[in-house]
């Protein structure tokens, strides 16, 4: 029960990463406020929780309206009296080549991946602040560590997502609210198999693509192995820990 009596609110948690997470802080006493623009995902995530007697609500939610952040937000507050804990995991994955990539694809990506985080942050951190502190958890990729060709528009936002946690980390620092970024490798998820559609190949083919460059273990990522990286930085065990980020990839960037 290491999230005992803390809400959290997790943002794209209809599936992967995401649905892991909300199922993982549940487990462990969370009540959870699960956000997705994906309605069918959401409340399935909400169904597996409640049959595990836990606790959670669904707000279908698009992390790049205002409008939807402040319905988000008040949701979790009308339900559950605060926010303690939030994790910025919604993204849009847009992965092409300089010459195929549009401006809309950037436009799309930056409103997702970057405005949305910080729309959620500037909304639950005065919640936070009433309770006295809080952890927010921003999810960001090896892609954003490390040069990675035709992965335009994602990577570069994924990496300016952990430049703008350190910068958070250090103005909240004072409200006792803590920022850090946990930065997956491969991971089987339905953002993976969706890529895999889209380029016309396999999920295998996708993660390869990762993996040929070199982890260590020599195996994908399962979704729960991501939540325990989250689950820790969320937690009161990580009391001391801010502006860091955490990467879970089976040692791909230390190769």
């Amino acid at each position: 029960m290491r999230l005992k009596d803390k809400t959290a609110i997790v943002t794209g948690g209809g599936s992967g990463i995401g649905r892991a997470t909300c199922e993982l802080f549940a487990r462990e006493g969370a009540k959870v406020v699960v956000a997705d623009i994906n309605a069918a995902g959401g409340n399935e995530t909400v169904s597996h929780i409640q049959k595990d007697n836990g606790s959670a609500i669904f707000v279908e939610a698009d992390v790049s309206k205002e409008e939807d952040v402040k319905k988000m937000v008040d949701a979790a507050v009308k339900e559950f009296g605060g926010i303690n804990i939030l994790v910025n995991n919604a993204a849009a994955f847009i992965l092409k080549g300089l010459d195929d990539v549009t401006p809309e694809d950037w436009v799309k990506t930056v409103a997702v991946n970057l405005q949305g985080p910080s729309l959620c942050v500037k909304h639950v951190v005065p919640e936070m602040k009433k309770a006295g502190g809080g952890s927010i958890v921003n999810i960001s990729s090896v892609c954003g560590m490390m040069a990675m060709g035709s992965h335009f528009p994602y990577s570069p936002s994924k990496g300016a997502l952990i430049t703008l946690s350190g910068s958070l980390a250090q103005e909240l620092g004072p409200f006792n609210i803590r920022v850090n970024t946990v930065s997956p490798g491969a991971t089987i998820t339905p953002a993976v198999e969706m890529i895999a559609k889209e380029q016309n190949t396999t999920v295998e083919e996708v993660i390869n693509a990762c993996v040929r460059k070199g982890t260590f273990l020599n195996r994908y990522a399962q979704p729960v192995e991501i939540a325990y990286g989250i689950l820790f930085l969320a937690s009161d065990e990580a009391s001391y820990v801010t502006g860091a980020n955490l990467v879970v990839d089976g040692g791909l960037i230390a190769h």
